[in-house]
């Protein structure tokens, strides 16, 4: 009877060993212990695939023998029976690096942060919603359920938007307060979608969403009225280019939404006309419209021209690429993995330990790192990191990270603290020498020594003071004047002396372009935007007993530095 159920169930499952504890256990059916025993072996056997011989009774010994005689006839096992003990730490091995190189092929494909701008209804959460709809993202249960939360607030048009809107806040006002973060893929590249507020109320969130993009989405309304309204002087969609322009948004895609809109019907002397009005100003904001920009209609509600190319017969006039063509097509400047590490974080929590969250702005992090949190110089060691919502071993630049630190309390972490490497951290300084370019300054505001505004640095929000106006750049020459300058108007260019109540971490825009570049704004609007050239000088000495490092900051003699010529010509504000 044994020998009849081990051949039977060697040939419907072809594995010797399920088949013998099957046997034994039958065999034993009255002894509780080895049936527990026989329980225990079985998992063993689903988990590793491998059981110790010498755990085997005789019975169960003699059973397999005959087994291997029959499963010779009918050829269905392929595995010895008896493995050496060396095999389970080669199985588990096999797993560990089959895992590690799973999360290295997921990382595989290059990483963008993409920033969704423009005025406010412009129809930004919507068309982020349709991508991540058409993306496979959501599925079609969801998009009913929102459809329906949509029409029972008579606001059946908003439905796409409530997936990048999830706060009850937005959705009854119908408008972005923070920053919605969603992830979606395409063939060759892992997106993150960042979908900035509108609002000129909240135009510092806005900031904070496009320090962390790599390329930008500008979308703008084509329905009549609505253009004009967003376009004209105190219009979100000017702001939001020269802010991004100043983040160090370089690549920029431009996408005329609601061509579908019944004033529009996929006009294309529309979109001519809006393309015109908008090249101008992109090319005095600083971009290069033939190599930085391009234009595209879409209808962000219909998701058309969006996944694939719009029909022929809605718009016969467009013959270029469709959204997700124009993502993917998209170069970047390569950053460097092997550069000293600089992450400012943007937000931190507690969970099974201190976790802070922000983006790899240069070099990489592993597991066991150890790190400074700058300015306050604590260090920390890295125990987990976690990319997308899955925990990976290693990361690199631009990616979006939340990293599980030791070392430090979650109490002790602000916005704007930046994680960096030991051996070349990050300044952290109080006063430091930046060139401004005045955007628009308040009525009856004078730009001079003793002014005041707010200070939007990567993740850092710091009121601070012009504490001195050290010389103007000729708008023509871009040299430093002669003159001494006491005060600048609008469209001025100024290296000046700021200071913060805070220590900062900061670096020179030649250096780390992402953390050196800055607004200033006073009373909910942007007067100027600079870049940070020159910090006090300082060295790092490290503790090797301590396997610490400390920064230590020596003020300079500003005037002295600019009078002798030593940071020479000035660079022109184009590069930003």
């Amino acid at each position: 009877m044994v020998q009849q159920v081990a051949k039977e169930s060697v040939g419907t499952k072809g594995n010797h060993k399920r088949t013998t504890i099957f046997t034994y256990t039958h065999t034993k059916r009255t002894d509780i212990e080895e049936d527990i025993r026989s329980l225990q072996l079985d998992s063993a056997e689903e988990n590793n695939g491998v059981v110790n011989p010498g755990d085997a009774r005789p019975e169960e010994v003699e059973v397999v023998d005959k087994m291997e005689e029959d499963s010779e006839e009918v050829q269905a096992v392929s595995q010895p029976v008896h493995p050496e003990p060396k095999v389970k730490h080669k199985e588990v091995s096999a797993v560990e690096d089959a895992e590690s190189q799973q999360e290295t092929e997921g990382n595989n494909k290059r990483h963008l942060n993409v920033v969704f701008i423009g005025h406010v209804d412009a129809g930004k959460s919507t068309t982020g919603g349709q991508i991540l709809f058409l993306s496979g993202q959501v599925d079609d249960r969801t998009i009913q359920k929102y459809e329906k939360e949509a029409k029972d607030k008579s606001r059946e048009s908003w439905y796409m938007a409530y997936i990048m809107d999830t706060n009850e806040e937005e959705r009854i006002k119908g408008k972005t307060v923070e920053v919605g973060r969603a992830h979606f893929e395409t063939e060759t590249t892992r997106f993150t979608i960042l979908d900035a507020p509108g609002h000129k109320s909240y135009v510092p969130n806005m900031i904070s969403g496009a320090s962390q993009a790599d390329i930008g989405v500008l979308v703008i309304s084509a329905r009549k009225g609505e253009f004009e309204t967003g376009f004209e002087k105190g219009g979100q969609t000017r702001e939001h280019v020269m802010l991004a322009k100043t983040l160090g948004v370089t690549k920029l895609l431009l996408v005329v939404n609601k061509m579908d809109d019944h004033t529009v019907n996929w006009s294309k002397e529309r979109y001519d006309e809006i393309e015109s009005k908008m090249t101008p100003f992109l090319k005095a904001s600083g971009y290069n419209v033939k190599k930085d920009v391009q234009f595209l209609p879409i209808s962000g509600l219909m998701g058309l021209n969006m996944k694939t190319r719009v029909d022929k017969s809605l718009c016969p006039w467009w013959n270029g690429p469709c959204l997700f063509e124009a993502l993917d097509r998209i170069e970047i400047t390569p950053r460097d993995p092997n550069g000293p590490f600089r992450m400012p974080i943007i937000d931190k929590f507690k969970d099974m330990g201190t976790v802070v969250m922000g983006k790899v702005e240069s070099g990489s992090v592993r597991e066991g790192d150890s790190l400074l949190v700058m300015p306050n110089k604590a260090q920390v060691k890295v125990l987990a990191i976690y990319c997308d919502d899955n925990r990976v071993r290693h990361a690199g630049p631009g990616e979006n990270l939340r990293i599980r630190l030791s070392g430090i309390e979650e109490e002790d972490i602000l916005s704007g603290f930046v994680l960096s490497s030991v051996a070349k951290p990050v300044a952290a300084v109080t006063e430091f020498i930046a060139q401004l370019q005045i955007l628009e300054l308040l009525d009856n505001a004078i730009f001079t020594a003793g002014y005041k505004a707010v200070l939007h640095i990567h993740a850092v929000v710091e009121e601070c003071e012009i504490v001195e106006l050290l010389h103007q750049i000729d708008l023509k020459t871009k040299k430093p004047m002669k003159k001494k300058v006491l005060f600048v108007k609008n469209g001025a260019i100024v290296v000046c002396r700021i200071q913060v109540n805070n220590s900062i971490c900061t670096e020179k825009f030649a250096d780390f372009a992402q953390l050196g570049r800055f607004t200033l704004r006073t009373e909910g609007k942007t007067v100027a935007v600079g870049k940070v050239t020159e910090l006090p000088t300082g060295y790092y000495v490290v503790d090797k007993d301590m396997e610490c490092g400390y920064l230590f900051s020596i003020l300079s003699l500003y005037h002295k530095t600019f009078t002798d010529g030593l940071l020479g010509e000035q660079p022109t504000w184009g590069i930003l």
